[in-house]
């Protein structure tokens, strides 16, 4: 991979209330004390969050922090995408993460855009090189593709298109990672691919978010985290151990930074940031 300097950053979502914005303010104001590289926010299926992510946005951007909301194509047009695009211009955000997202509930069309690259090319075509780019990249595969080799091949077209880098989905199974670094170097691939990370709370919600997005716990993970029950202190124990243990072997193999989807927690993602030293 191209070699930056490396990135470490924070994932949280906007809030559906009062009471959860000023819960997340509270979070946030810990989260800044890691001094993150820049925190993103995600954007709902079909744009539902379009203005709860521009709010947080700008939040953040007000309290002198790097804010970089996601952006997904499914359910929206290019007027839709060109005034989103020209908000965030407006107010000085520069960094976009581009995703093709999920389709709603009920909506039987994706819309304009129907993956991702055909947005990041959008984007290029609209805005020129004032943003940085980041898109969406799958270790494990993407749980829609046809093949390895198709997967691959959809993330290269994002960056054709003009993506400047990725985040990984979460794994927590190292060779993924290192093996998808080779298929794409192979390729020639050299954008920084950041992996994604995700601190365990919970093994059910785990076990949830695992089998929608495809991402593999590894069955001594998840035979671990069954034996521990309803043991939350106990999982969150197993589960600070393997992630340390995991991102201490990234940062060592060269990885490019790491990315944390925080769930809007503090706790963990911050034991975590202390145990790697980061910052």
């Amino acid at each position: 991979m191209t070699r930056t300097p490396r990135t470490f950053s924070l994932e949280l979502f906007p809030p559906q209330t009062p009471e959860g914005a000023e819960k997340l303010r509270a979070a946030r104001a810990r989260m800044a004390l890691l001094k993150p590289s820049f925190f993103s926010v995600t954007f709902g299926a079909g744009g539902s969050t379009r203005d709860r992510t521009l709010d947080t946005v700008l939040e953040i951007q007000s309290e002198g922090h790097e804010a970089a909301p996601h952006l997904s194509c499914i359910g929206s047009t290019r007027e839709s995408i060109r005034s989103i695009l020209e908000q965030y211009r407006s107010h000085g955000i520069r960094h976009l993460v581009a995703l093709r997202g999920d389709l709603p509930s009920g909506m039987a069309r994706p819309g304009t855009f129907r993956y991702a690259n055909e947005l990041v090319e959008f984007i290029r075509a609209e805005t020129g090189a004032w943003f940085h780019i980041e898109v969406a990249a799958y270790p494990e595969y993407h749980p829609q593709a046809k093949s390895p080799m198709d997967d691959l091949l959809a993330f290269k077209r994002k960056l054709e298109a003009g993506a400047d880098s990725a985040i990984t989905q979460y794994f927590y199974n190292f060779d993924a990672y290192a093996h998808f670094i080779d298929e794409c170097q192979a390729v020639g691939i050299t954008v920084p691919i950041v992996p994604g990370i995700m601190p365990i709370a919970s093994y059910s919600n785990l076990a949830r978010f695992s089998d929608n997005c495809g991402a593999e716990i590894p069955r001594w993970i998840r035979r671990r985290l069954e034996s521990y029950g309803d043991d939350t202190v106990s999982i969150r124990a197993f589960g600070l151990d393997v992630v340390t243990q995991l991102c201490e072997k990234l940062l060592a193999s060269g990885a490019p930074g790491l990315h944390f989807y925080t769930l809007n927690q503090v706790g963990l993602t911050t034991a975590l940031w202390q145990r790697l030293g980061i910052g």
